[in-house]
């Protein structure tokens, strides 16, 4: 989720999202066979949960899906997807583990988009000016959801129904903190891939990209070596200013003539390999554009089938950057946006939204060096992020301030909360990797990337995952039981 953007993949999407996933990248198949049923409404949700003077009592249009095929109705539990950077269709066509549990749990479903993203705009077309922007935080979001949830349960006759709500990446974290913050509307979170620790500026600033590097060297040492010594070749390349030599090994658009242009290729190229990390499934996807199955393993093959590593790197980011074929050349500044967030923004609108929140509340530091990681030196640093901030969005970023509000990892005291995260994952170790309590649960995937666990089954699934989901829907059917009991006795 920082300093550097991701594009979208060329000629499938235009810029969208992704979480952790979702920021990146838009869905093809906004309405295609594959939706469970999925009816589109809006909400009419506050503005301004928390100053009364600045917006009176407006309200803007929330998207949100929903699906009543599987609800007992009045009865069984609500499933509530707290969405996350991006169009929430994405997320809805793209977690059928929620509605392959809804189906065994009797559950009524609900993805609702987070503000500020997709349509849910609360100021149109000048959403993104200062100061309405001011608008977009954590705990706004959460107060949406929670109106939202309050306000749809009463309409729908489903005030006695437990509330599990769901999430990935970013949506995760806003899971975890649903429970935290709203315990009387939420009896439990599944926070899958939340690098709830991370983010809150708890974390090491290598870890990130030294564990991208990880899953390559994980598949033959060979592969990170090689690209390694591929991104060497570009430095070299560039000290000596054979900048047409860059432009023909990488078939850009434009020459090169300058550090930031080099600056901004490298990161282009470091970005491909965080999405094939974040997306190492091992069935093909098209989530974030068209990915085949183990993309890291396709990668490997690409950066050791010859001895030019220039060419090598070129395919390697085109199993990404150019998945249809259809590219002639790749435009540098077009395709890729720095931004606060080095493991990418993307672009569209929904990238403006994710640089804000990575400029005010979400912290993310992370740097490569070229000594943990197989990746060129590209710092970020807290003063590197106050300095882009102040001068993009004209705000000072807070550090520590999701720690504060949100507990760090002071979690203990926490309940009813999952943690699930993939060894495949590169923001995993961002998150909670051990059982705090018997009710703060962590569940670690072998051979799982971003999030897997949410994804619908597939004949490819490691049994890793298998096992994993089950575990997650015992646990959430004893939470919506231990529910049910409490509203029993109060209703006595």
């Amino acid at each position: 989720m920082h300093c550097v953007a991701v594009l979208t993949l060329l000629g499938v999407l235009a810029g969208l999202q992704e979480s952790l996933p979702s920021r990146y990248f838009k869905s093809k198949r906004h309405h295609g066979l594959d939706q469970p049923h999925f009816n589109e409404k809006y909400f009419e949700q506050m503005v301004d949960h928390f100053n009364f003077n600045s917006m009176g009592n407006g309200t803007f249009s929330q998207r949100y899906l929903i699906t009543e095929k599987y609800w007992e109705r009045r009865h069984g539990p609500l499933f509530f997807y707290t969405g996350n950077e991006g169009d929430i269709w994405d997320f809805a066509l793209n977690s059928g583990f929620l509605t392959e549990l809804a189906e065994q749990q009797r559950a009524l479903v609900v993805f609702a988009e987070h503000r500020y993203y997709g349509k849910s705009l609360p100021f149109g077309q000048e959403s993104f000016h200062i100061p309405q922007v001011g608008l977009l935080t954590v705990e706004q979001a959460l107060a949406d959801y929670a109106l939202m949830i309050s306000r749809l349960k009463q309409e729908l006759g489903a005030v006695d129904c437990p509330v599990i709500v769901f999430g990935g990446s970013y949506g995760g974290m806003l899971s975890a903190y649903m429970r935290q913050r709203y315990p009387n509307l939420v009896a439990g979170a599944l926070a899958a891939s939340a690098p709830v620790l991370s983010t809150a500026g708890m974390g090491d600033p290598a870890q990130f990209f030294r564990d991208v590097t990880s899953d390559f060297e994980g598949y033959a040492p060979a592969c990170s070596a090689a690209v390694k010594g591929a991104f060497e070749r570009v430095q070299d390349l560039a000290e000596h200013q054979a900048y047409e030599r860059l432009q023909s090994a990488f078939a850009l658009c434009k020459t090169p003539s300058s550090p930031q242009d080099i600056r901004q290729l490298k990161g282009f190229l470091r970005n491909a390999f965080t999405l094939l990390a974040m997306l190492d499934y091992p069935y093909s996807t098209h989530f974030w554009g068209d990915m085949p199955a183990h993309p890291v393993k396709v990668a490997c093959e690409a950066m050791l089938s010859g001895p030019d590593l220039l060419a090598n790197l070129r395919n390697t980011s085109g199993i990404v950057y150019n998945s249809t074929g259809e590219q002639s050349c790749f435009d540098l500044y077009s395709l890729y946006v720095e931004c606060a967030d080095p493991t990418g923004c993307g672009l569209g609108s929904n990238s403006l939204a994710w640089d804000y929140q990575a400029c005010t509340e979400i912290e993310l530091c992370f740097e490569s060096n070229n000594v943990t990681d197989m990746f060129p030196p590209m710092t970020f640093t807290q003063a590197e992020r106050q300095a882009y901030c102040s001068k993009r969005w004209g705000v000072v970023p807070r550090p520590g301030w999701l720690r504060t509000q949100y507990w760090g990892d002071a979690l203990s005291t926490a309940s009813n909360i999952i943690f699930s995260n993939g060894d495949l994952d590169p923001w995993a170790n961002g998150g909670v990797r051990t059982s705090l309590s018997p009710s703060v649960v962590a569940i670690n995937i072998k051979d799982g990337a971003h999030h897997l666990d949410l994804r619908g089954s597939n004949s490819a699934d490691p049994a890793s995952v298998i096992t994993a989901r089950k575990m997650e829907a015992n646990l959430i059917a004893q939470w919506v039981e231990m529910e049910k009991l409490k509203y029993n006795e109060i209703s006595k």
